[in-house]
């Protein structure tokens, strides 16, 4: 009828194939940076941009830049107008069609970079600005899966196969920050370096060693819980999920650790079943709220209980200061607790 508005077009939605592919072209792309971490940290004199772990990495960007440059492609229609184009981006790849120019940018910037500066291989790798630009827009594109899952209201609560897309997202974009915060980073300390930390003289207060890995310890802690508990108020995640993160994020870290922290990769794994039985019976969300926070708390004291732990079985012995392997899991559960409020301080009504 004249005069009224035309209706307005939705935008498309990637199905699930397309955010499988996504994120398992994202699994390449992630695999890349960490083979490409654990270079710089365990090749001496790497003195060359052109490394095979950087053409795994860029190869990895390659493959899934041109497979989101497809999914445009595949959505357009002849004809369309310039103001139309948004039509053919899918529901949650915004972002991602953002960061890819952004991330060749930053990959071009960071080889002149490396030409101009050198090849850094110690804690000046987390702080470079091109590594930074590139870590950030590799998080928005691998974050996209999530994204279609949250936007997607008929999605309540899903099985794991449904949503394995997300999940995968998910645990790989913690993995990412957990790498970028390697300074902090407990997952990467082997058992014998867990007793040690602990163990000290008390007339000399812990120090060294022992602020590294406490400091260490409460970071990691909200890295790898806040994931759960943002997920955990959407929707009603489905049993597995904690693992898979777990396993994603150990498999990654024991790579760059060289493979000598298996005993605390097998405690956070060990966790991250734990857990899943936690979300199982507690079922937290939004509307139960008590659940919610005691989820919150429950689910980091688990995980460093399982660190000490195993830490304790492969030694077979305990550090020696009990009040900070017992006391570490209290502070964790307590910020686990705060993030619960933060991230949902009031009911819903």
């Amino acid at each position: 009828m004249a005069g009224e508005p035309a209706p307005a077009r939705e935008r498309p939605r990637a199905d699930y194939r397309t955010d499988l592919i996504t994120v398992l072209l994202g699994t390449w792309f992630s695999a890349g940076l960490f083979l490409d971490a654990w270079a710089h940290s365990n090749v001496p004199e790497l003195e060359s941009f052109f490394t095979p772990w950087h053409a795994v990495f860029y190869s990895g960007f390659a493959a899934t830049g041109a497979w989101i440059l497809w999914i445009l492609w595949r959505n357009y229609r002849p004809g369309m107008r310039l103001m139309d184009l948004r039509d053919v981006i899918p529901v949650g790849y915004g972002p991602a069609v953002f960061a890819l120019p952004v991330f060749a940018t930053a990959g071009a910037g960071d080889y002149l970079w490396h030409t101009l500066i050198g090849i850094e291989q110690g804690i000046d790798i987390l702080f470079s600005p091109t590594h930074l630009a590139l870590i950030t827009s590799m998080i928005l594109i691998l974050t996209t899966p999530l994204r279609t899952a949250w936007s997607n209201r008929s999605m309540v609560a899903p099985t794991f196969r449904q949503f394995l897309p997300a999940a995968l997202s998910l645990a790989f974009t913690a993995s990412l920050v957990l790498l970028f915060a390697g300074y902090a980073d407990a997952t990467v300390f082997d058992s014998a370096q867990i007793t040690k930390a602990f163990s000290f003289k008390k007339s000399d207060g812990g120090s060294g060693l022992a602020e590294n890995l406490a400091a260490s310890i409460m970071v990691t802690n909200l890295i790898m819980v806040v994931p759960l508990l943002l997920i955990s108020r959407r929707f009603r995640v489905p049993f597995g999920v904690a693992t898979l993160l777990s396993v994603v994020v150990m498999a990654l870290g024991t790579a760059v650790a060289n493979y000598t922290n298996i005993s605390t990769a097998i405690g956070f794994i060990v966790a991250g079943v734990v857990i899943d039985v936690l979300m199982l019976k507690l079922r937290p969300s939004e509307e139960r709220l008590k659940e919610y926070r005691i989820f919150g708390a429950a689910a980091a004291f688990v995980i460093w209980v399982a660190f000490f732990a195993s830490a304790g079985i492969d030694q077979g012995v305990m550090p020696t200061i009990t009040e900070m392997w017992t006391g570490a899991p209290i502070v964790a559960a307590l910020h686990g607790l705060l993030m619960a409020v933060v991230l949902v301080p009031t009911a819903r009504r």
